[in-house]
């Protein structure tokens, strides 16, 4: 199994390389599409001068209307040749900004308290009951539990390992200032958050668990590493 730091360098080095494979591409399209306008340009500029009408019957009429089907389908060429370039540039842009959303504060936060849920979650199945079929749920024997162990270790290991990896980039925000850390300790009942630009007075705080209804339901956990209700 390959440790939590490795797999996420190699996500990391794969987005990079990302990035500039679109960043690339978005090039090529913008410079795709400004060639494929400017041959509409021109044949715009082929035209007969002053929006002259077709002659109908003139020795000109088939040069005249083969000339504005040319600028018809250079026009639309080039309308899909820009959409294909906007989206290219938008899909770029997207994608510099991946890596950051996954090391986000708050998203570090909530996946270290799923991780910590998980690990619990497994835990408890080492040591829980036995199902049998016909009698129901029973205590396990202890022949039971060790084989739930065992089966469960590796499982257990690896979110152990990613646990400790996001728990260090926590602690990193944190001693960098990216992050808060607050607690029981600094929030207290009547005190004032700001949460999503709105400022809400806290009602009861939580040290883990519970609902938190909304407006702040949602936001509040993460964004101060405790739970609270406010108002």
């Amino acid at each position: 199994m390959r440790s939590t730091a490795e797999i996420e360098a190699a996500k990391i080095e794969r987005q990079d390389a990302r990035v500039v494979a679109l960043a690339v591409k978005a090039d090529r399209k913008g410079t795709d599409a400004e060639a494929v306008w400017n041959r509409h340009m021109h044949d715009v500029a082929r035209l007969p001068e002053g929006g002259e009408p077709i002659k109908v019957g003139h020795h000109s009429e088939s040069r005249h209307r083969n000339a504005l089907t040319r600028v018809d389908n250079s026009a639309r060429r080039g309308i899909e040749a820009a959409g294909e370039a906007n989206r290219a540039a938008e899909r770029a842009a997207a994608a510099t900004h991946t890596t950051g959303a996954r090391y986000n504060p708050v998203t570090v936060a909530n996946r270290i308290e799923k991780i910590g849920a998980d690990i619990r979650r497994l835990e408890r199945r080492s040591g829980g009951d036995a199902y049998d079929p016909e009698t129901g749920y029973r205590p396990a024997t202890d022949a039971e539990k060790q084989a739930r162990s065992e089966r469960l270790t590796p499982a257990l290991d690896e979110l152990r390992d990613k646990l400790a990896y996001w728990e260090a980039v926590r602690a990193e925000q944190i001693a960098t200032g990216q992050a808060d850390n607050h607690s029981r300790a600094t929030i207290k009942k009547g005190d004032r958050v700001r949460i999503r630009g709105q400022w809400r007075e806290v009602v009861r705080v939580n040290a883990s668990g519970g609902r938190v209804p909304r407006p702040c339901r949602r936001p509040v956990s993460r964004h101060f590493g405790v739970r609270v209700s406010c108002v």
